[in-house]
């Protein structure tokens, strides 16, 4: 019995493996009796939620027990405000993972392809996989190049050809935190056939020097077939909130949302996400902390004898010149959890999200205690 349902489930299905997040504060204190544990393995936001979403969320007073709006008008309309876009042209998802899920539902099957980067994110696959369509991985650019390990886009935009639904790519990019300069990009995308959907994950893109942001927004408004995600995880601090969103063309828009689930984004997350967009002085506060600290941790790596690569997110990822993993799990003893890359296939490297100057002291304490 159980051969034969295992064998009813696609091809597909059959080569994926769960998706593995960082590991809970909850979890290591049960196995290893660890406590005051610092996690540094997700990029979650170090302050915790924008205090404007949690007053918000504190004084909502409004019954549970109703489905929420299934349209999140308010929050739809606080986003289209925000990037002077039609609220049809924005589709909201159970984070912005929801709307990499919904663009490979909408755009690939059987006899299709996406095209996407090695070391991308891993959502990217899955989602691909999960539809029965062929995941097409291009090599990333090497150790050695001005971006080491980032996209190669002209390689990327070989491999398209007839039967490319979806082009994923991000910058800055998780795990790596490369990302794609901005006369590249906008070339990148002209050159996708129009046919073609390409999918900008920007869910980083808060932590990037304005000056090299692409102006995706802009973007939207020359390319039918591009669609830009971004999330509330990250900047604004609610990842346990869930709430990320796409734009697009209204008919991208109107596609998406006829396969979303309906109410994939609860009310409190909705309320939260609206607030946290108003959190100007969070915003700024988070920012300023990442590049101050960023910095800091590259420097520190590197007088240690780390090689880090470039990031233009709110995470390091650093080659520990051997097997990282029993680095990674000595760290737990520490009470530190990052994040072990090896199912990225790069074993060698740690990712560690940058935190308050006196978090980011206790990950290089940890560091140097497991490696000296």
């Amino acid at each position: 019995m159980s051969n034969a349902v295992w064998n009813n489930a696609h091809a597909g299905i059959h080569e994926l493996h769960a998706y593995v997040p960082g590991k809970p504060i909850a979890d290591l204190e049960r196995e290893l009796g660890v406590e005051s544990i610092l996690k540094l393995a997700s990029n979650e936001n170090p302050f915790g939620m924008a205090p404007a979403a949690q007053t918000a969320l504190a004084e909502h007073a409004g019954d549970l027990r109703y489905y929420p709006d299934g349209n999140a008008t308010p929050l739809k309309q606080k986003l289209a405000a925000r990037y002077n876009i039609e609220p049809a042209c924005i589709t909201l998802g159970n984070g912005s993972n929801d709307i990499l899920e919904l663009a490979a539902r909408v755009f690939l099957g059987p006899d299709k392809n996406a095209v996407l980067s090695q070391y991308a994110f891993a959502v990217y696959p899955i989602v691909t996989r999960a539809v029965n369509a062929e995941a097409r991985v291009v090599p990333a650019l090497g150790a050695r190049a001005s971006m080491p390990f980032g996209h190669d886009l002209e390689a990327m935009l070989q491999a398209i050809d007839a039967n490319t639904g979806v082009v994923f790519l991000a910058s800055p990019n998780n795990p790596t935190g490369t990302w794609v300069e901005r006369e590249a990009l906008e070339d990148f995308i002209a050159a996708v056939p129009s046919s073609v959907v390409v999918v900008l994950d920007e869910a980083y893109v808060e932590y990037q020097d304005p000056e090299a942001r692409v102006d995706s927004r802009a973007l939207l408004e020359r390319h039918d077939n591009l669609i830009v995600t971004r999330t509330f995880s990250k900047i604004y601090g609610l990842a346990g909130l869930r709430v990320g969103y796409g734009l697009s063309s209204s008919v991208i828009a109107d596609l998406l949302n006829r396969i979303r689930q309906p109410f994939n984004v609860h009310t409190l997350g909705q309320i939260g996400a609206a607030a946290a967009l108003d959190d100007t002085d969070f915003v700024e506060q988070s920012i300023a902390t990442n590049c101050e600290q960023r910095p800091r941790v590259e420097r520190e790596l590197a007088a240690r004898g780390f090689d880090t690569l470039p990031s233009a997110a709110n995470f390091v990822t650093f080659d520990c010149g051997s097997a990282a993993e029993p680095i990674f799990e000595a760290m737990l003893h520490e009470g530190v959890i990052v994040r072990s890359l090896a199912s990225y296939d790069l074993p060698n490297h740690i990712r560690v999200t940058i935190g308050r100057a006196s978090d980011n002291d206790r990950f290089l304490a940890a560091l140097d205690a497991v490696t000296s």
